[in-house]
């Protein structure tokens, strides 16, 4: 069995001047979110009608990738060319059903939902600032939790993840009440067990980070 790399891997299936389709594996993270960038918008300069991402051998995907998506997203909405996501595996799903950000990404609407062409350009260009503001916040709070408890960002993020999948609440929500903390505010007391829940779990496993 071929080994997914961790790092990311573009390749680009199908390519001519009117549809791409575009194929990522491996991490999407801050890492190797230059290297993604600089191949989609070298992919959308290219092409006049629409690029689709295939991100189902995406094995991790955290806001900074995300943030990679959406400014893509919104480099194609610049042009007049329709970028969409037209399969996601589990890593890119989750954070996009977390951030709300799964309808924008994967053009998909229920058909009750569905507008008047103008009526949706002005949906999609509100979803898209909406989506990319929430990004700041979410990297806070990551630093915070890395300041709090010694992890690394790889484990903050986990540890965000676990608590806004334990808690069923959006992480820029999360991330917001964790930044209050800073200003003075106390961490809701619905918070603190799953925090301090989701830290034990990372520090029980081997290589966690030590107390």
């Amino acid at each position: 069995m071929t080994a997914v790399p961790s790092r990311p891997a573009v390749c680009i299936s199908q390519r001519n001047s009117r549809v791409s389709v575009v194929e990522l594996r491996g991490e999407l993270d801050i890492d190797g979110g230059q290297l993604v960038r600089g191949a989609l918008e070298d992919v959308l300069t290219g092409c006049t009608d629409r690029v689709e991402l295939d991100l189902s051998r995406v094995t991790f995907c955290d806001c900074s990738g995300l943030h990679v998506l959406l400014a893509a997203h919104e480099q194609a909405l610049a042009q007049g060319t329709t970028l969409t996501v037209r399969a996601a595996g589990p890593a890119v799903q989750r954070i996009m059903d977390m951030t709300g950000t799964s309808e924008l990404l994967t053009g998909s609407r229920p058909e009750e939902d569905t507008l008047s062409g103008e009526e949706d350009l002005q949906t999609e260009v509100t979803q898209l600032r909406r989506a990319m503001r929430t990004r700041p916040p979410i990297d806070q709070a990551i630093g915070v939790l890395m300041a709090t408890f010694s992890l690394s960002p790889e484990d903050a993020w986990n540890v965000l993840v676990a608590v806004s999948q334990n808690t069923n609440t959006k992480l820029h929500r999360i991330a917001e009440q964790l930044l209050a903390t800073v200003q003075g505010e106390a961490l809701p007391g619905e918070l603190r067990p799953h925090i301090a829940a989701a830290v034990d779990a990372l520090r029980s496993t081997d290589g966690g980070p030590p107390e």
